[in-house]
Parts: structure tokens; sequence; C-alpha cells
């Protein structure tokens, strides 16, 4: 029904899936990283704000897609994904209108918590609209697919920021303005191209419902899981302190100006792109490996970036950017969901991903304003890089502990 269909062949559905939710991506990232290049405009804009003030319009954002992401969850796998979708992003979009009609940074805040929450409800929907209907095969490389859309967003929102704003060129409201344009066609096409389906009920008759709420839970904090969250919650922690905080850093303590800044800041996005694509692959063709590729993938980032920021050539600090983006946290996310949807409790995918995105993406709400804050006290962000490098190495160490523990006793119990 929903096929497109050419001269003498029809694109199957999960391919559909995977176009759009990429589209789906591409949108949210762009509205997320549009303010992050020109930080010092809209400090001057709201008259002279903080650097924890600017941390503070990510934070918020964050604190409301990370409130989101259970109930979300849970109201995709009661409701239906198309049913919570479609009012998730217009709340998205009702946000960025606050935010591009704010007189003061507090409007900004307020903004920033609507557009989270509105974004909030699109991470269940989308890996659990893959986890569903895209093969098993084919499910690593197809969520890389879905992630690129968070690349080719972010570069796109670093580079158009830095340019059309930073050289004076349009306000920063302009772009605001723009991205609600993008919103509303990312809706159209929502509409057009997801199935409206019912949630399937999965009831099992002879438990009561206590202890079917004590199964679910159980379910959802395996140990597994838990070391998927830790790992996850350390790995989005740098990925949003680069995210919200690199223009700045590369600018104030690296000497790049200008649109030089959206075009070094963007490196790390488009490198990821291949690097996404690559480690699918392989990760797909060692179904029984992926563990040590996620272990490998994590710890190589935190090198690449300590070498990255504590290195004065600009040259070898690009590509250090770039290696991070290759090898760092869009490489290793699509391998982290699809080994996790591996063992997901059916019935309750969406709910277990919005857990897994609850824990990690609660690093994004920390993150800015704790960097802000590092910066004002010590006068530099570097210490918040340090920071972030420890807690990789801390979260990748877990990871592997609790894994070699179930792992041993999966085979004690066979």
């Amino acid at each position: 029904m929903n096929e497109s269909k050419g001269k003498n062949k029809v694109v199957p559905y999960w391919k559909q899936i995977i176009y759009i939710l990429t589209i789906g991506w591409i949108v949210i990232w762009i509205y997320r990283t549009i303010l992050t290049p020109i930080y010092p405009i809209i400090s001057e804009y709201f008259g002279g704000a903080s650097d924890a003030q600017l941390g503070h319009i990510s934070s918020f954002y964050f604190l409301g897609y990370v409130c989101m992401q259970i109930p979300s969850g849970l109201l995709v796998d009661k409701l239906g994904k198309k049913q919570i979708l479609i009012p998730g992003f217009l709340l998205f979009g009702l946000g960025a209108l606050v935010v591009g009609l704010a007189q003061n940074i507090g409007i900004v805040f307020i903004g920033s918590v609507l557009a989270g929450l509105g974004c909030g409800t699109y991470y269940g929907v989308a890996y659990s609209l893959t986890a569903e209907y895209v093969p098993v095969s084919k499910r690593s490389l197809a969520t890389a697919v879905v992630n690129s859309g968070t690349a080719i967003g972010s570069g796109l929102g670093l580079i158009s920021s830095s340019y059309l704003v930073g050289t004076g060129i349009l306000p920063w409201q302009t772009l605001i303005f723009a991205t609600i344009a993008w919103i509303l066609l990312a809706i159209v096409m929502f509409l057009r191209y997801i199935r409206l389906e019912k949630p399937k009920k999965t009831i099992i008759s002879h438990m009561d419902p206590e202890e079917k709420k004590h199964i679910s839970v159980k379910a959802l904090f395996q140990p597994r899981m838990i070391s998927a969250y830790i790992l996850y919650f350390s790995t989005l922690y740098t990925y949003y302190l680069i995210d919200t905080w690199l223009p700045n850093f590369l600018e104030t303590e690296k000497g790049f100006s200008g649109t030089s800044v959206g075009l070094a800041s963007s490196l790390v996005f488009f490198t990821a792109i291949p690097g996404a694509l690559i480690f699918s692959r392989i990760a797909d063709g060692i179904p029984l490996k992926k563990v040590q590729l996620i272990i490998f993938l994590e710890l190589l980032a935190a090198s690449v970036l300590f070498l990255t920021v504590t290195t004065t050539n600009q040259t070898i600090l690009v590509i250090g950017i770039m290696a991070y983006g290759f090898f760092g946290k869009l490489a290793v996310e699509p391998i982290i969901i699809s080994w996790l949807g591996e063992s997901a409790p059916k019935g309750s995918i969406a709910t277990m991903y919005g857990v897994f995105n609850f824990f990690g993406m609660s690093a994004s709400v920390i993150v800015p304003s704790v960097t802000g804050k590092i910066s004002d006290i010590t006068g530099s962000k570097i210490y918040a890089f340090y920071l972030a490098i420890l807690i990789i190495g801390i979260g990748t160490l877990l990871f592997y502990l609790i894994n070699r523990v179930a792992w041993k006793t999966d085979n004690t119990k066979q």
C-alpha cells in the first residue's frame, strides 16, 4: 500500500523506513547544532550570557528529550508508532518557534525544553521500526544508514550557521525559522509513508498484572542491558561535549575562526558516515564478535580524542577530529543498538530502546552545563575533554567486565 512503485519493481517497506527515518534525524540534528558555532553571537544578543547559560540551552533541550524517552517508549508500544511520532514532531516545531521568537534567554530555555520533549518521541519509534521490519542480516548496516542522518544534519547545521550567521549574512533567528519549515516537511513525509498500525498486544493469560510487570522490568535490566546502558552514557557524554562545545573550543583555544570553525567541527560528523557503514558491515559479518568490536572502537576513539585535544598543531588536530568521527559514537552506536535488539523483550522493544536512550542521553543533559561551568572556573574547556576521556575508559571497562561475567554464567548453565 505504501510501497513506492517503479516501472518494474517495488521498494520494500523496510527500505522506505530507512529513507524516511534518515530524513527525520537530519532535521533533528540541524536544529541541535545550528546554535553551537554562534554562541558568542547568541551571548551578545541576550546581553552577555555566560558560558554556563549558553550550555543551559542544550541542557534544557536534552532534559526534555531525556524525560520523554521512557514515557514515549511505553506509549509507542501501547498506542502505535505513527500515533506518537506526528504529535511529537508538532511539539518539536512549536518549541523551535518559541526559541526563534524569544527576546530573553529564559524563553529560549522554555522553547528548548518543548523542542526536546517533541524530539524525545523519535528514538523509540525509529529503532523499533528498524528492529521490527529490517531483516536481521542487514540490521546493523540499516541502523548505520539511519544514523547517518545525524551526521548529515550536524554538518549542515554547523556549516550553515557558522557561514550564514557567523559572517553576518543572516540573523540567527532566520535559520531557526528555516528549520521549522524542514520540520513541517518531515511531518508530511511521516504522514505519507509511515504505516498506521495497531499496537501488538502480548498477553500472558496465566500471569497476574504484578507478575507481568515484574518480568518486564527484570527483562529490561538484565546484566547485558545494564552494561549497554553504562557504555551508552559514556559514549554520549563525549559525543555531546563535542556536539555542543567543540566549535567554541576550536575558536577560543585552538585559533580557528569564521567559517573554518563550522567546517572543522563538521568533519566529526561527515567522516562518521563511512566509519559507521564499514564497521556495521563488519559487525553483521561477525555477529558473535560484536562485543569485542564495540570495545575496540571505544578505546580507539578515546585514544584519538586525547591526541586531538592535546596537540598544538592544527593539521594534526583536524586529522584527529576526522579520526574520532570515523571510530567514535556514530560508528559504534549502530552495533550497540543491533546487539541490544537481539535480546530485547518481545512486545517491549520501543520501551527497551527508550530505557537505553534515557540512560545514554542523561549525559547530554549534564555535559553542556558542566563543561560551561568548568570553562568559567578554569578558563579552559580542555579539562572537560579529559573528564570525558576518563568516563569513556571507565564505561568501557565496566561493559567488558559485566559481559565477561554474563558470558561465563551462560556457559556454566550450559
